[in-house]
Order: structure tokens, then sequence, then C-alpha cells
């Protein structure tokens, strides 16, 4: 799970970490709410993955009741916004994986450090885009 962060004023987002998302939400609560209290987070912004029509499914369905126990287990606000594309974007950004060893398939270990850095910016750019949609309001 990538995480990003707002910069003080609210401009500009940058990515900030990749977490294991845990396998209960109590595991998700002490992992963010630890890196909420040390950032000083006052709100969270989760990524709604919509389907490619705009309408919810069982994976939009599945990020708005964990959203709504990290809000409730943290006492935080916590926002969703549209997540369709958001990886994409970030792997035009990041440019194509490394390749391995003498120019073959990249490692496990490779395409594991680079899903994570397109989890990051991927979260990078949904805050992004919720901070511009705000200050157009």
């Amino acid at each position: 799970m990538g995480l990003a962060i707002a910069d003080a004023d609210g401009l500009a987002a940058r990515p900030l970490a990749t977490v294991r998302r845990g396998r209960t939400l109590d595991e998700d609560l002490e992992t963010i709410g630890g890196v909420a209290r040390e950032q000083r987070v006052g709100e969270l912004i989760v990524g709604l993955p919509l389907e490619a029509s705009g309408g919810e499914g069982p994976m939009a369905a599945a990020a708005r009741a964990w959203a709504a126990g990290i809000a409730d287990g943290l006492g935080l606000p916590v926002s969703l916004r549209d997540e369709r594309l958001t990886s994409h974007v970030a792997e035009q950004r990041l440019g194509p994986m490394p390749r391995g060893r003498c120019g073959g398939p990249p490692s496990k270990t490779q395409r594991e450090r680079y899903r994570a850095r397109v989890d990051r910016e991927a979260a990078a750019i949904i805050l992004q885009d919720e901070l511009e949609a705000r200050r157009a309001r």
C-alpha cells in the first residue's frame, strides 16, 4: 500500500512510503496510525478503485468499508478519491521496470521494488488530485 504526504501548505504531494497490508484491520490501524502520528497527519485520503465505467464494484465496496474502519479506529477524517489510472500514470512517470542481470528479465526483488515505487507514486497522484480539487472549489 503506497503512502504519500502533502507539504505543510497543502499545495504539493510527495511519495512517502510503501507498507504491507495487514491481515486484519487492527494491523492496518497500527501501521497507518504510527505513520499518521509520526507525520502529524490530520486527514487521510484513500484511493477508491472504481471500475473503468466509473461504477462501484466489489473492490470499491471493500475500500469504502476499510476506509470507514480506519476512520473509526484512528479518529481521523477519511476522504475517498477515485484512483483509476493512477498506477498507469505512475508507471509512465517512473519509466519501465529495470531489467535483470545481463539484460534478462527482472528478478523477483526488482519487481517488488518497482511495484513498491509505483504504489508510492500512485498514492502521491491520488493525494495531489485531491489537493487540486479542493483548491478549485
